[in-house]
């Protein structure tokens, strides 16, 4: 999201440092993209209660007018402790490279080239971009497995790996030399220890508790992805007072894709019409789908009759009730259902470039502030105050302008 300042894990020679990261945001007509740093600097620290520290005592730094930053201080060490999705690991790309390329590894090395790309724009850092452009296929990853395949693909994949090879290391020491480290008040460092502790204490004893059902029902970390994973497309189902819609949707450099054009998403009555659709409409090549690089893997299923539409629950989208419950005031949400709902509002409106549901849901307006404290709980934030009506009215708002300006139904 345009708005977010993110905690990242940078996996660098001196070890793994964290730091914030403020994806590209617009700002009074331009474009910016932030570290936390300050002038030459890139601040990274060793651990989460560090950088927590910093955030809650520093005066003077490059995020400090960033629109979101007034959040940041108030968030716990916890919460600034980079999750899975943000660890980069740019010191183990050399042996990332070493095996055949599948589609896990090659997400992976995408994800490290461009927060790598990121940092060479932010700290001007020549010698980064001259080693990512040196082959072309550091450009080519989030096209997936296929470019690199057959004759020319393996041929594309060696020219990569001869340059993490001969040039990895310069890339690394540019990066490696721009971090620095600055010290941060001892009782504030503890604090923040703390929260980690106590945070780690829960989490062992919910698994203690949760014991017997891991016993019952284990979690196979082996399983395959099966299609959807693999071509990184996935069915979502969507369901609002109109009824229940399925369709498709996929991230391009972490920016959300629909099936759909011109900001309007195409969505079926079942699984079966979405299906129908992809096998038979002559208009699909003018989607926006289209451009992905497995699309084609879809409509080749879809034709052949074999393309099964099977909707993760993580991609089930419930728009009913919530404004019934947002009205009855935060204990009432069901806050997985509120999250996926924020999520897909969003999402909508980054893909069709509509600032309303970013604005609107923002921690600074009424709604925002409502959603914030059902998705992001703190006993040290003031809880808000009923009644809920015009933060209701915005929410539906939002769902009846998704449903009118973002559904094309079929």
């Amino acid at each position: 999201m345009a708005q977010d300042i993110v905690p990242i894990e940078l996996g660098l020679p001196q070890g793994d440092v964290v730091t914030l990261w403020a994806p590209r945001w617009r700002e009074d007509g331009e474009e910016w993209e932030a570290f936390l740093g300050h002038e030459d600097d890139l601040y990274g620290f060793p651990d989460a209660a560090r950088l927590a520290a910093f955030v809650r005592t520093a005066r003077e730094h490059d995020l400090d007018d960033h629109p979101a930053w007034h959040v940041v201080p108030a968030l716990s060490a916890v919460e600034l402790n980079p999750d899975e999705d943000h660890q980069f690991d740019l010191v183990g790309v050399p042996e990332l490279v070493a095996e055949p390329p599948d589609v896990w590894a090659i997400n992976e090395l995408h994800d490290i080239v461009e927060i790598a790309r990121s940092l060479a724009d932010v700290c001007e850092l020549d010698v980064v971009h001259d080693v990512l452009d040196a082959a072309d296929g550091f450009s080519l990853l989030d096209q997936g497995t296929l470019v690199f395949s057959g004759k020319d693909g393996q041929k594309r994949w060696a020219e990569l790996c001869a340059v993490v090879a001969d040039r990895w290391d310069e890339l690394l020491d540019a990066l490696d030399a721009v971090v620095a480290t600055p010290e941060v008040p001892a009782d504030a460092v503890a604090t923040a220890e703390t929260e980690l502790a106590e945070a780690m204490e829960h989490e062992e004893i919910d698994r203690s508790d949760s014991g017997s059902e891991t016993d019952v029902d284990p979690v196979d970390d082996d399983a395959e992805p099966g299609f959807w994973g693999e071509i990184g497309i996935d069915p979502i189902r969507i369901t609002t007072s109109a009824g229940e819609f399925y369709s498709l949707r996929c991230y391009l450099d972490d920016d959300p894709v629909f099936l759909g054009s011109a900001g309007r998403i195409d969505v079926f009555p079942s699984a079966r019409a979405l299906a129908r659709f992809l096998a038979e409409d002559e208009e699909l090549a003018d989607n926006d789908l289209a451009r992905v690089a497995t699309w084609p893997e879809v409509t080749q299923r879809a034709t052949a009759g074999e393309l099964e539409i099977d909707v993760d629950p993580d991609n089930s989208y419930v728009f009913t009730g919530l404004d019934d419950d947002l009205a009855a005031g935060p204990s009432e949400v069901d806050p997985n259902q509120l999250d996926l709902a924020e999520e897909l509002l969003l999402d909508a409106a980054a893909w069709a470039d509509d600032k309303t549901a970013d604005e609107a849901l923002q921690p600074s307006e009424r709604l925002g502030w409502l959603v914030s404290f059902v998705l992001r709980p703190d006993p040290n934030r003031l809880p808000p105050s009923a009644p809920f009506d015009a933060e209701v009215e915005t929410w539906r708002g939002l769902v009846a302008q998704f449903e009118d300006q973002r559904l094309r139904k079929h």
